[in-house]
């Protein structure tokens, strides 16, 4: 099959159908390459959110409920098969949406059928316990799905997020109602399209689209949601999760981070500078697992310092087709904000190198050259607050303590990068950093498929990925049989 590859895309899907929002209002669709508005999305209302709601209870007594996990995965395989016939459509789409590098854009439609593939395998491989207990009774336990559960996204890796939460949700059974992010969300009416190709029944996902304090608010209150499932800032994950919790939800929140390189005088330099900087520019800075602080011990400071510098002023943003070393910010908001943080930089800080913008670039496009700050004190705003684009600051320090006291030294804890060739230093690193994920001598900048990924303190709670995922999507049950 061939998906609808438009940007009119004024329409909701509900119940296995494309449907009209309850507003007949729509939300223009821009691409941040250029700043022109290339298409529309519809926009969503609370009445809609109760129409997919209700479409997702439905499928889960319905045709959808009566799936054998085998049968889940099965449907889940085949989407995935369907995405990567489509990754190029899909990829153009992305880049064009979000103003993501044709490059990298191809790269998350590849992870998204991944996901779907890891998920349609999974599906069946989820098992329950039995117990050791009193003599004359079996204990076991089962997993369940929660039943609906609720998925607001945000707009930096649309494909990726849409297949570690809505593909694990759907594992377990459960049914899906999707809120994509106002500034992407094209490649999730996309998968709808292939959803259906590949034989997920009516209701089991539905997608309203629209803006957060419509269509994101109305959701994560709903009554009759059983999980919410967010990705984004910390102030709205907040107001996420005080909305849920009036029903007494679970909730999972994947909320940013600070994310530090940590670099020993002893590493392999040779191997750790490429990561050095590509962790924290991919995606033009907007990720939340962004390495954007380097910490680098003294005595090779100097060396890195120059060395990232070099790189630095080699770089350049451009138009996304082209597959530069970036692209633009996905919104003139965004670009206003990640200025700021700059115009703070510059008046308090070293700058080391800066990248450039391509000359061709258009002049309305969200483009922010690469920055790089030196000498940075950990307690700056640059080196505490998230800033979501293309800006990393190298801060020096003396020893283990001193590390690590500066790698946790913020209020988030998602990923920590550990360069050092000493094997002990790499497992006292590894437990004493607060974070959800080390890596050791290499970035996952948010790692595999199959690795649980998640953080601590603001930086959220909950797991994604892997099997993880497939847990937090399920409730446990036990029973308890008395036999004789």
């Amino acid at each position: 099959m061939t998906i609808h590859f438009g940007f009119e895309r004024t329409k909701l899907f509900i119940g296995g159908a494309w449907c009209d929002s309850a507003s007949h209002d729509t939300i223009d669709v821009e691409d941040p390459s250029t700043g022109e508005r290339i298409g529309r999305i519809a926009r969503g209302t609370e009445r809609d959110v109760d129409a997919a709601v209700a479409a997702a209870q439905a499928a889960l007594i319905g045709k959808w409920g009566a799936k054998s996990a085998t049968e889940r995965g099965r449907i889940l395989t085949r989407l995935g098969a369907l995405v990567e016939a489509n990754v190029e459509r899909l990829a153009e789409l992305e880049s064009r949406d979000v103003g993501k590098p044709l490059n990298q854009a191809r790269n998350d439609a590849k992870a998204l059928a991944r996901y779907f593939e890891f998920y349609g395998g999974s599906a069946d491989k989820v098992t329950g316990e039995t117990i050791p207990y009193q003599e004359g009774s079996t204990v076991l336990t089962l997993r369940e799905p929660h039943g609906v559960t609720a998925h607001v996204i945000p707009w930096n890796y649309p494909m990726q997020i849409l297949g570690r939460s809505v593909g694990a949700a759907l594992a377990m059974g459960n049914a899906c109602v999707l809120k994509p992010a106002e500034d992407a969300s094209l490649s999730a009416l996309a998968i709808a399209e292939l959803s259906l190709e590949a034989g997920l029944p009516a209701g089991a996902l539905n997608i309203v689209t629209g803006y957060g304090h419509d269509v994101g608010a109305a959701l994560s209150a709903h009554p009759h949601v059983h999980h919410v499932s967010f990705t984004g800032s910390v102030g709205t994950g907040r107001r996420i999760q005080e909305a849920a919790a009036a029903n007494v939800v679970p909730v999972t929140l994947e909320l940013g981070g600070k994310s530090p390189h940590i670099v020993f005088d002893d590493c392999d330099l040779e191997a750790a500078l490429p990561t050095l900087v590509g962790a924290c520019l991919q995606a033009a800075g907007q990720t939340c697992s962004a390495a954007s602080r380097v910490l680098v011990q003294r005595g090779l400071y100097a060396e890195v310092k120059e060395r990232m510098a070099e790189v630095y002023r080699g770089l350049v943003a451009g138009h996304a087709s082209q597959s530069r070393d970036l692209g633009p910010l996905v919104s003139a908001k965004q670009k206003r904000l990640v200025m700021e943080f700059i115009a703070k930089g510059r008046e308090d800080l070293t700058v080391a190198a800066e990248g450039s913008i391509a000359e061709d670039a258009p002049s309305a496009g969200h483009y922010v050259a690469p920055i790089l700050f030196a000498d940075v004190p950990p307690d700056h705003r640059l080196a505490q607050e998230e800033i979501f684009g293309p800006v990393q600051v190298l801060i020096p320090f003396d020893d283990e303590a001193d590390a690590i006291r500066i790698a946790n030294g913020t209020d988030y804890g998602l990923v920590a990068g550990v360069w050092t060739e000493n094997g002990g230093r790499q497992m006292r690193l590894a437990r004493a950093l607060h974070c959800g994920q080390v890596f050791i001598n290499n970035y996952g900048a948010g790692g595999g498929v199959e690795l649980p990924f998640g953080g601590v303190g603001k930086s959220g709670h909950g797991r994604e990925k892997g099997f993880e995922a497939l847990y937090g999507f399920s409730r446990l049950k036990t029973i308890s049989i008395k036999h004789g």
